[in-house]
């Protein structure tokens, strides 16, 4: 290469040799991580006014009263709130057994091996309304094999979710 077309920049006891037309990139590559670094953070100004409300500005309070009660926050200090809501859950307390509820406990307390083999069978179809997507069963009215709708499968399953909840002991 030819000497001219090269420059040597020297960073403290370090020199680089560049091409002459690599060192603007360089040099506007030094000037921004400089300029990028944290000491540079931006000031947040914090004060309370007369009537109570805090203010943050990054401008200084106005009025010299409050220039004696303002405090000053970099914005490298400030943690981050998370963001989002707790959704409300209802209260267990103010709940009254339903009356599915009741006739199961009924069935429960007065015989107690109908109430095991309704916990077997719910469990029984519970596993396979999870495992197996395409279900046929018998429509009631007309007694034909009917394919069972994706609607109708969710039902089922929610339906023998609360069987077990109410007859399964353990």
């Amino acid at each position: 290469m030819d000497r001219k077309m090269i420059k040597t920049i020297k960073i403290g006891d370090t020199k680089l040799q560049l091409p002459a037309s690599t060192t603007a990139i360089a040099s506007a590559l030094l000037v921004l991580s400089l300029w990028s670094s944290s000491s540079h953070a931006n000031v947040i100004y914090t004060w309370i006014d007369d009537k109570g409300v805090t203010h943050y500005s990054q401008q200084p309070p106005e009025h010299t009263q409050e220039q004696t009660n303002s405090d000053k926050l970099y914005s490298e200090d400030i943690e981050p709130k998370q963001i989002g809501t707790v959704a409300p859950s209802a209260s267990i307390v103010d709940k009254a057994p339903t009356d599915l509820e009741n006739k199961a406990a009924v069935i429960t307390q007065n015989d107690q091996k109908q109430a095991e083999g309704i916990c077997k069978n719910a469990k029984h179809s519970l596993n396979v309304l999870t495992t197996h997507t395409k279900l046929n069963k018998k429509d009631a009215s007309s007694g034909k094999v009917v394919a069972m709708t994706e609607e109708q499968r969710q039902a089922a399953i929610a339906e023998h979710k609360q069987k077990i909840k109410l007859f399964c002991v353990n």
